[in-house]
């Protein structure tokens, strides 16, 4: 199943540049695993090495924080989406 993957601008470097990825997967953690096939820089700063997400980065499959859902088993469908959205944080 074709699952477009977005990517974040500051992440762009770690996936040759592209603003989205399509890959072949029916979880979210399916979605992982293709991307780092070809890009494992890019899921290294996603997934720490015990295999969850880091915490400063989130998830989504349509929209919905995976946290709320099924987690890295978060079911997809061909067509659906998968955001990677790192954490933002500063000010004063």
């Amino acid at each position: 199943m074709a699952i477009l993957v977005r990517i974040p601008t500051a992440l762009r470097k770690l996936a040759s540049g592209a603003e989205t990825i399509e890959v072949e997967a029916s979880t979210v953690g399916g979605v992982l695993d293709g991307l780092r096939e070809a890009h494992p820089d890019l899921v290294g700063q996603i997934v720490g090495t015990d295999g969850k997400v880091r915490r400063f980065v989130n998830l989504f499959a349509n929209d919905e924080d995976i946290r709320f859902l099924d987690g890295l088993e978060t079911t997809l469908e061909s067509g659906d989406d998968v955001s990677i959205v790192p954490a933002i944080a500063g000010g004063r």
